[in-house]
């Protein structure tokens, strides 16, 4: 005659050797589509979201888009769906805001090239329209190119090729033609 431990030990006999014979079946691989590579796809993605670039703790640009995807090689972020950027200068002061289309941050630099639509506004209401338009971090300054269209209080001016600071306060245009006000 068993006791009451006795018949709990046989029960719970069976019950270990199912739970070991389960857990020793073939585990499954997860699928993978067939001609894609792994670099070719996202590491992250994020949608309505926000990077921050600073440089030794200060805020240098904060960057909203409506669809983020980051790739580790290249080191690499893609900006989609609608950017705006947010330029500080030396003491965390606002400069100038960029719109545009897209853009793609070099994870190495942080460098932001920005493309399709792209419009600068800075603080003292000039405004810079292009196509295309790269901003360095290191040394804030932005550049393309491309043809642009500069508006400002004073001067309506466009033409191939462009430099300036990143409140478009100094700017160079390399092939200049446009309209200036007389008096």
């Amino acid at each position: 005659m068993m006791r009451n431990g006795g018949m709990k030990r046989l029960f719970a006999f069976p019950v270990v050797l199912l739970l070991w014979l389960a857990g020793c079946e073939e585990k499954i691989k997860p699928s993978v589509l067939p001609g894609i590579d792994s670099k070719s796809i996202p590491q992250q993605e994020s949608w309505n979201s926000t990077i921050v670039l600073s440089d030794s703790g200060k805020l240098k640009a904060v960057i909203f888009a409506g669809y983020i995807q980051k790739y580790d090689t290249p080191s690499e972020t893609w900006l989609r769906q609608g950017v705006k950027v947010y330029f500080y200068g030396d003491s965390a002061k606002h400069t100038s805001t960029l719109t545009s289309d897209e853009g793609r941050v070099d994870g190495l630099t942080n460098n932001l090239e920005a493309s399709g639509n792209v419009v600068v506004l800075s603080d003292d209401s000039t405004r810079l329209r292009s196509q295309k338009l790269f901003w360095d971090h290191a040394t804030q300054r932005i550049h393309t190119p491309e043809y642009v269209f500069i508006t400002s209080p004073r001067e309506q001016v466009q033409g191939k090729g462009f430099e300036s600071d990143q409140q478009l306060r100094n700017y160079r245009i390399f092939r200049v033609t446009g309209q200036a006000k007389s008096e």
